[in-house]
């Protein structure tokens, strides 16, 4: 405890360098898996070579895809670029399927009837489909967050500093108390993460909670 007050400020920084490498990815990969898991709903025969592809992604090593992108990208070895592409990579891995699950789970009498009001198809996916299947989608970005916060530390191996680099220095030095507190700061950030996507999706789902509501009264 004595060592992590006197190092507030310097684990404060490498968390929020950590939280940025790990947020940043999520978006990207979000964006990414939007159109790519609508695509892999609306063409059916594309479903499978889209999962398949996004699965293969997912098995690169993380040390090994860091290692390989300044080659990819031009980039410096410690270039927090690299870590940035290289994790929206394993987010669209990820989401991908998720997407195309989320909205296949939406009820064909609910797109139906909002075709039937005149609402057209691009109208249709953000104000119908893309809100119902926000549950769905919003599970899977749970995973990817834990899981990004989790890679990330890897980048330690490279030089890029973040949490990550609490355990390798703690190695070094044969250091167990640094070492505890980069791992109980990874676990806080990843329920941060995981506690935001909650509430956005709560904001995102209001009649969630009208239906729970009616459930309990009755």
């Amino acid at each position: 405890m004595n060592w992590f007050l006197d190092h507030v400020p310097q684990v404060a920084e490498l968390m929020g360098n950590h939280a940025r490498l790990a947020a940043l990815p999520l978006v990207f990969g979000l964006l990414l898996a939007l159109p790519l898991g609508w695509l892999a709903r609306r063409v059916p025969a594309l479903y499978t070579p889209l999962v398949a592809l996004a699965g293969l992604l997912y098995t690169i090593p993380s040390l090994a895809l860091f290692i390989l992108m300044p080659l990819v990208l031009g980039t410096g070895i410690l270039d927090p670029t690299n870590v940035v592409v290289a994790l929206t990579l394993y987010t669209v891995a990820l989401l991908v399927r998720t997407v195309a699950d989320g909205l296949g789970s939406v009820p064909e009498e609910v797109a139906q009837a909002a075709s039937a009001m005149g609402i057209g198809r691009v109208r249709r996916l953000f104000t119908v489909e893309l809100p119902l299947a926000v549950p769905v989608i919003s599970a899977g970005l749970r995973v990817a967050a834990v899981s990004n916060v989790s890679i990330v530390s890897i980048a330690a191996l490279i030089g890029v500093p973040q949490l990550g680099s609490l355990f390798t220095d703690g190695f070094a030095r044969n250091f167990p108390t640094e070492i505890v507190v980069g791992i109980i700061a990874c676990i806080v950030l990843a329920l941060v993460f995981d506690l935001v996507i909650i509430a956005v999706t709560r904001l995102l789902t209001p009649w969630e909670r009208a239906t729970r509501a009616v459930r309990g009264a009755a």
